[in-house]
Formats: structure tokens, sequence, C-alpha cells
């Protein structure tokens, strides 16, 4: 999960995407300039920042499912806190050693060995921080571009500014706050006890299995003790500090490292895996049987399960749909109200219509415009011969329309005759309408 998370987040503002000469040819891009947000073959508009919202709302029930599923197994393996969090530890790792040796070179006095390991440690987790900072601006311009310019110098100052909180924050909560973040700044942990229930699956301990613990195996009555024999090494190896034997736990994020630890000993002293494993509340109803999760069916498919599956599957058909029936052609039509018509020398009645054409092509392309109506009506482009606007790529323009009626037509003396706007694209044949009315003078 280290590898891909980070993979994913380093390497993305790096993909290309050919998209034509106007437009970037980044893969993912939030073109804050542009007003667009760019994902591979998707494009979004600021007036379709819908589909961003509700894309965060599904990210919200997805975790709400997960967690009612299998408990904060976000926490313990995606969350971004986390992954850096686990990165500083192994970059730690490796130039300090192991936890043992970490733990005399923390108390031992200050001398030149320990200020050149803790000094080469922290340039390792700065390089690492200016990285994540570097990467996070990168999602918001052209990747190579904006690279040049930093190291040249030459960059706008908000993107060294953006880059220096990002590294300031990144090597501070992952370097020296850690879990403290988890348990004193994030708001999950007080929230992710309503998502859960006795069929959640998440990291336990099974009491009734070790309990009561002890150390002496050989000693009189030991064969009354239970499979724990006290040995805490599920404490020494959280992150968070507690006793998983205590019972489930705010501060626990299912990271799973006191399993392992656990496993490793049973395996040393001939007993069953399992002892602190991935189990459900009510594991101890199921002692009985060999299944350490009970019925798969009583498990998952649960009400409140199924109700947060039911909302995430449904908005994300939604979106798909929504996304993929765009029309190819978006404009809106506003009547002009001042005047709300105009009386010509020839007596003849105009309305003036304003016209706003988005052009969501990678090239200037030119839109006739049309209306139908069971009345006669001329339709003039302003400022134009012919009723052809020509808009340039990905840009949305606003055109004026005259429409005018003879004096006496039954339009002319009517106060309301409804119109119905087209706007086809002359290259591709697409159209799209709109309906407006008319104001006579009656």
């Amino acid at each position: 999960m280290l590898g891909i998370t980070l993979g994913i987040y380093y390497a993305t503002p790096w993909i290309r995407w050919d998209r034509g000469p106007n437009l970037p040819d980044q893969a993912v891009l939030i073109d804050l300039a542009g007003r667009r947000f760019f994902f591979f073959w998707i494009e979004i508009w600021p007036h379709e920042f819908y589909f961003v919202a509700w894309l965060l709302i599904m990210a919200g029930v997805g975790l709400f499912l997960f967690t009612s599923v299998l408990g904060r197994v976000w926490c313990g393996y995606a969350c971004p806190q986390t992954i850096w969090t686990d990165l500083f530890i192994l970059i730690e790792r490796a130039i300090e050693g192991d936890r043992n040796k970490r733990v005399r070179l923390w108390n031992a006095p200050m001398s030149v060995r320990k200020l050149r390991v803790r000094t080469a440690k922290w340039t390792a987790w700065l390089a690492i921080s200016v990285c994540t900072g570097g990467a996070w601006v990168f999602y918001f311009a052209d990747a190579p571009t904006l690279f040049i310019a930093l190291v040249t110098f030459s960059a706008h100052p908000i993107a060294y500014a953006s880059v220096g909180i990002l590294t300031a924050t990144t090597f501070v909560l992952g370097g020296f706050m850690r879990e403290q973040v988890c348990i004193y700044m994030c708001p999950w942990p007080r929230i992710q006890a309503a998502m859960m229930d006795e069929n959640s699956i998440t990291v336990a301990y099974r009491p009734w299995r070790g309990e009561p613990r002890g150390k002496h195996r050989k000693a009189k009555g030991s064969e009354n003790l239970g499979d724990c024999i006290d040995c805490e090494a599920c404490v020494n190896v959280c992150p968070m500090g507690i006793d998983i034997r205590n019972g489930h736990q705010l501060e626990c994020i299912s990271c799973a490292l006191c399993i392992d630890a656990c496993d490793d000993v049973m395996n040393r002293i001939g007993k069953p895996r399992g002892l602190v494993d991935y189990l459900s509340l009510n594991d101890e109803r199921l002692k009985a049987t060999s299944s350490s999760l009970g019925s798969l069916a009583k498990q998952v498919l649960r009400p409140r399960v199924l109700l947060y599956s039911a909302i995430w599957s449904g908005i994300g058909v939604a979106l798909v749909v929504a996304l993929f029936t765009r029309p190819d052609i978006e404009f809106s039509v506003a009547a002009v109200r001042n005047p709300i018509n105009v009386l010509l020398s020839d007596n003849s009645i105009r309305n003036s219509y304003v016209f706003r054409i988005r052009n969501r092509q990678n090239e200037s392309r030119s839109f006739r415009i049309s209306l139908s109506s069971t009345e006669d009506f001329d339709l003039m482009v302003a400022g134009s011969s012919e009723s052809v606007a020509t808009i340039n790529a990905d840009e949305t323009a606003q055109v004026r329309i005259h429409v005018t009626t003879d004096p006496g037509s039954p339009a002319a003396r009517r106060d309301n005759t409804s119109l119905r706007f087209w706007v086809e694209d002359a290259l591709s044949g697409e159209r799209a309408a709109a309906d407006s009315v008319f104001r006579g003078r009656p």
C-alpha cells in the first residue's frame, strides 16, 4: 500500500495526455487559470462542479461503508497521514537501526555520531517533504514547465509558498507528530463508533482464549492459564501506545502490527495463531465455531451495509450516466429586459436576446443560430450579416441576437409568443435547443 499510494501521488502529474494544440497535455490537472478540471479524457467546467461535489459525497459514503464492514481500515492502510508516517519510520529504521538501537540512540548523550545520524535522517525527511510539496503543486500547472521554473527560480511566489507550507507540514506531521495527529487532530476516531456495530470486523484480542494470562508456563497451575504469555509484544509495536488486550479503543487505527507481533510469539511457543486477529466484536459468541469471521452473510449483508452500498452505488451510477450524457453543445438564452422590445422605424417589433454559447472543443467552431415558431420571424446576429457565431476553442462567448416581426403579424400584437432557438455546430452537425418568448405590443 505504501508503494502503490505514493506511486500514484508522485507519478500522476507526470502522465501525459494529448488534448490538442490549445489545451495542456497533462492527464490530471486542476487548471485554476482556465477554471477547469482535467482527468484523462474527462473535462469538468466550473458550472459542472457538482460532479466534484458528488464525488466527495461518494467518497464519504464509501468511508462509512468500509468502516461499517472493516473498521478503521482506511486509517491503517490508506490515510495520507499513515502513509507518510510509515515512510518516515522506514527511513528512520534504515538510518538509525531497529527499535532497540533507536531507543539507545535517543537516550544517549549528544555526540558527533548522534548528530551525524540525526542530520542524515532529517535531511532524508526534508527531501521527502520537499518532493511531497512539489508533487502537490504539479497538480495545478503543467508539471514539466513548473518543475523547470521552480529549479531555475523563475516560478511565481505562490508556487514557492505552497511548496514551503506543504514541506513544513509534511516534515512536522509525518516526522514528529505522527500518530498524535490521529488522536488529537483527526475527527474520524470520534465518528467511527457510529459507523460500527458488533458485526464490524476490526483488530481485536480474544480474551476467551488468552485469559487468564501469565508468563510462567512451568509453574504450578499453569495449565489453567490462557494462551497469552503477557510478553507485551503487541503493546511494544503499537504506534498508538495502547494495549489491544484492554478492548477496542478510540486510538486504534487498525494497522494490525499487533497481529503480526502476536502471531510471531504464538509461532515460537507452539500456540495457534490468531490470539490477536481481525474479528468482529461478537467473536466471543462465535468461539465454538472454527471460523474467526463467522457467517459471511451475517458479517456483510447487514442493513446498514446494504444501505451504504445502495447509496454509494446509486451516486456512482448517476455520476457516470450524467457524465457521459452531457450535451456536446451548451448554451443559454436570456431575453434583454431593458427595453423589453423596440419599435423600429417601419413599425416592426424587435426583441433582443443574449446567448451564452460554450465551445467545449479544442478548436475554433462556428455555430448556426436559428429559431422555430408558429409565427414568422427574422433572426439576425448582432454585428454579422449571417446567423452564424464563431467561438474560440474552450471559451464561452456572449452573442446578441435580434428577432424581428412585421407590424401586421399576430406576434406583434400578442403579449407572448413562444420561441425555440436552435444552435448547430457547423462542423459536426450537433444541435441543441432552448425555449424563450417574444414580447409584442398588444
